[in-house]
């Protein structure tokens, strides 16, 4: 699945879109977690011989990491089930295959012991090879199980030497899965093939590349993304759309997660009061290599066909995941006792494969439902379309008023003494 951040990459474009104020459902809340629910990140780390350079505030990369994780270690909140993993830390060698397999587990995902967490840090020296690809689907194994959020944190100062397990493809096959698993992606001095990599291994997920060129970033960033993973969380529930409106499921507010066949509509219903808003919002994941140039679609429509908003977005091939949104405000009505209106929400993709890539399961398609109550007509409504700057395009009107009126009789003084001289 994808996570709506959220829309990273694609998802973020959609959350601007759908404008300040929206209000998604509460989920759960993380206070003081145990067991299987807990908030949990694996932070992977590469210790490959590159990680040796001297060429962060004066230090190697390697110090720069090491700086970093003893600061987070102790800013980690106590909820937050936290683990280390390494990649490229054992093996110096030549040999390809071997150098391929080295990652492993520094500390495991659980209750954490930040003596021994640091004692384990500590040890680490830059040694071999960087098999990025191999290290997420272990990590990923590390944090299987629970329903908390699973959150993936790669820090690494190269692009994968271990192809053709291409670290972007790991990351699909993970969002495939629907585990709600996110992978951030913070790149050491980047060039452009590790900046073009890590970030779409990010995308696949929903996650975020950073780069980062001095040590205080590199702590803040991980900081930030450690607390993100203990922040409440939004569980989604797995829907199943239909072929026609007639024939679909009736939401509530909430993220719900589907799969989409390659052309095909999905349909789902929404029943809206009077006096209330529909905002809703879709992203469409490329969880497998598709072809250039496709689009999504979102359109509310009534019961009876009738469009009355719609939402859409087109790519050519620079991300992951597509989102588009819309809103739909429900007017008034004088009648108390006003039926709710049944809306109708039609998802359609233009996504296509090319000859050989497998199109079953469909897309992963997550959809966010949101009907709250409708804007009021004084804050909603934008006086001559300027909202709130029409206050000060009228203070500043005002204040050149003055200004004129304060020049022109100085101008007149200067010049009646003038006379008089």
């Amino acid at each position: 699945m994808i996570t709506r951040t959220r829309l990273a990459a694609g998802a973020c474009a959609l959350l601007a879109a759908l404008a300040a104020g929206t209000a998604f459902p509460a989920g759960a809340v993380a206070g003081e977690p145990t067991g299987e629910d807990a908030p949990k990140v694996d932070l992977v780390l590469d210790v490959s011989g590159s990680m040796r350079t001297r060429d962060i505030d004066g230090g190697t990369r390697m110090a720069a990491a090491k700086q970093a994780f003893n600061e987070v270690l102790d800013a980690t909140p106590e909820e937050v089930r936290l683990g280390i993993r390494t990649l490229g830390a054992d093996y110096p060698g030549d040999d390809r295959k071997t150098g391929c397999k080295d990652t492993a587990q520094l500390y495991p995902v659980g209750p954490l012991d930040r003596t021994e967490a640091k004692t384990a840090v500590a040890t680490l020296s830059p040694t071999g090879w960087t098999p990025i690809g191999p290290a997420l689907l272990k990590a990923a194994d590390d944090l299987d199980g629970g329903d908390g959020s699973k959150r993936i944190v790669l820090i690494s100062d190269g692009e994968d030497t271990c192809a053709p397990l291409d670290p972007c493809e790991v990351a699909r096959e993970i969002a495939a899965k629907g585990i709600g698993l996110t992978i951030d992606t913070l790149g050491l001095v980047p060039n452009t093939k590790m900046r073009r990599q890590l970030s779409c291994i990010a995308e696949a997920t929903g996650g975020t590349y950073t780069s980062v060129e001095h040590t205080d970033e590199l702590t803040d960033k991980v900081n930030q993304l450690v607390d993100r993973a203990a922040d409440p969380v939004v569980t989604p529930v797995a829907t199943e759309g239909a072929d026609a409106c007639a024939k679909a499921p009736t939401l509530k507010s909430g993220l719900y997660t589907d799969r989409e066949e390659f052309g095909q509509q999905r349909w789902y219903r929404v029943d809206v009061e009077p006096g209330q808003e529909l905002r809703a919002s879709v992203s469409v994941g490329a969880d497998r290599a598709v072809n250039p140039s496709y689009g999504v679609l979102l359109r509310a429509v009534t019961a009876h066909g009738r469009e009355i908003v719609r939402g859409e977005a087109a790519g050519d091939g620079r991300t992951d995941v597509l989102s588009t949104g819309l809103r739909y405000p429900k007017a008034e009505s004088d009648e108390d006792d006003a039926a709710a209106e049944a809306v109708c929400l039609q998802v359609t993709n233009s996504f296509s494969v090319a000859s050989g890539v497998k199109t079953t399961p469909g897309l992963p398609l997550e959809l966010t439902v949101d009907v709250v109550d409708g804007p009021g007509d004084s804050d909603d409504v934008a006086a001559f379309g300027l909202g709130r700057g029409w206050w000060l395009l009228g203070l500043l009107v005002l204040v050149g008023f003055l200004a004129g009126l304060l020049w022109g009789w100085l101008s007149r003084w200067r010049f009646a003494i003038w006379r008089t001289n």
